[in-house]
């Protein structure tokens, strides 16, 4: 099992943003409603600064839009305060395994129109049929080796396909690539 230690804390966006960069911490929990910069503010100017860094939101807003707007900025998570400890864990986790982790009464604010087949899909974005092979991988929450393995190609081919997939889909990240997967019916 992992060590989970608390590296610094900050009161505010505009205290967090330096202490990211100086601290480099391995997850982020991250409130919405702070002082000054909001939650989703920091986050899009950490990601700017650290766009590695794993964010998980932890916060008492239940909000659809929020949910959103945090995942949309670079989030990779998004939990209510009054998880369990467990949970919390296991989220942080699933976090630094850059991982999406939406409690499951959020997943509906990704849930969009499903699209009829993969070539429909492949058609609207332009993805190549093995990149949708990838995707969905992805949005499982898999490793580039463990799709490599599934896929019996090297890691440099996925590295390259998913590097396709993001610039192809205007993604930042393999939290989006995953909410593109679940929005269009993939997973």
């Amino acid at each position: 099992k992992y060590k989970i230690d608390v590296v610094g804390d900050a009161e505010s966006g505009d205290e967090a943003i330096p202490l990211v960069g100086q601290l480099e911490p391995d997850v982020i929990l991250m409130d919405l409603e702070m002082p000054g910069m909001n939650g989703i503010e920091t986050i899009i100017e950490i990601k700017k600064l650290q766009p590695d860094s794993r964010i998980l939101v932890l916060t008492s807003f239940a909000e659809d839009k929020k949910v959103f707007d945090a995942i949309h900025a670079g989030a990779y998570g998004y939990l209510l305060k009054d998880t369990s400890p467990d949970e919390l864990v296991q989220t942080i986790r699933s976090v630094y395994s850059e991982k999406l982790t939406l409690p499951k009464e959020f997943s509906h604010v990704f849930l969009g129109k499903k699209v009829e087949s993969s070539e429909e899909l492949a058609s609207q974005s332009d993805l190549t049929q093995r990149e949708l092979d990838v995707l969905r991988c992805v949005s499982q929450g898999m490793s580039n080796k463990q799709i490599a393995q599934e896929l019996t190609v090297s890691t440099t081919t996925i590295r390259t396909h998913v590097s396709n997939i993001m610039q192809k889909l205007n993604l930042k990240n393999r939290t989006q690539a995953a909410l593109y997967a679940l929005k269009n019916g993939l997973v």
